[in-house]
């Protein structure tokens, strides 16, 4: 970590929401930092760590030799030799129903340590990626190899994820709801505001309550 990183660790996310992030990103910003219809082999876990990306591009053998660009130097650029704790991005650039990987591949992520992985199209063999350490959502399941269609072209780029850009290092969150995306430079400000956001709610929450159990 830099001295221009934050230290999530530090970050009291406990209890917080994807919806809880977005208002909180709303009230700072007018730009989309929402991602939605996302599915995941462990839909109840939570995702959140610093994004790295991966950009794919149509396969081409002319243009994009797979022994320049493939999954395994893209993957070294963009994390390198110590993955803990980040987020691996795959942007399919108009591929959302196209296999960016699937258990063998994705094996790299536990191996390196990665908490999660967001990708912008399918995935194969969800039974596997379960089993692994990092929680995994994407745009859904399939069964169909994607590599005549897509490869890797760029690492550790600024990338486009449904309309939302993804910086290298930005913070991603995500729960069964969906993602978002936080500035990292204002990862403090908005979470905190995503607190105080949150506990308005619960007061609301329970003074409804209240105001319902004076009627019975």
């Amino acid at each position: 970590m830099t001295s221009d990183e934050p230290d999530i660790s530090l970050l009291p996310m406990e209890g917080l929401r994807t919806s809880d992030i977005v208002d909180a990103m709303g009230r700072r910003h007018r730009h989309r930092c929402h991602i939605l219809d996302l599915v995941s082999p462990t839909p109840d876990r939570i995702l959140f760590g610093p994004a790295v990306t991966i950009s794919f591009a149509p396969s081409c053998n002319e243009r994009l030799p797979v022994d320049r660009f493939n999954f395994a130097s893209a993957f070294d650029e963009a994390v390198g030799a110590d993955g803990r704790g980040k987020v691996l991005v795959l942007a399919s650039n108009g591929y959302p129903d196209t296999s960016l990987g699937g258990g063998t591949k994705l094996s790299r992520l536990d191996h390196r340590g990665l908490t999660g992985l967001l990708a912008d199209g399918r995935l194969r063999d969800f039974d596997q990626l379960a089993g692994y350490s990092f929680t995994a959502r994407c745009r859904g399941e399939t069964t169909r190899w994607g590599g005549g269609d897509v490869t890797p072209f760029e690492a550790d780029r600024p990338v486009v994820f449904d309309r939302v850009l993804i910086m290298p290092g930005d913070l991603i969150y995500a729960d069964s709801s969906g993602a978002v995306v936080i500035p990292a430079a204002e990862s403090d400000a908005v979470v905190t505001l995503a607190r105080e956001i949150a506990g308005h709610e619960a007061n609301v929450l329970e003074r409804i309550a209240d105001e319902e159990g004076a009627h019975h």
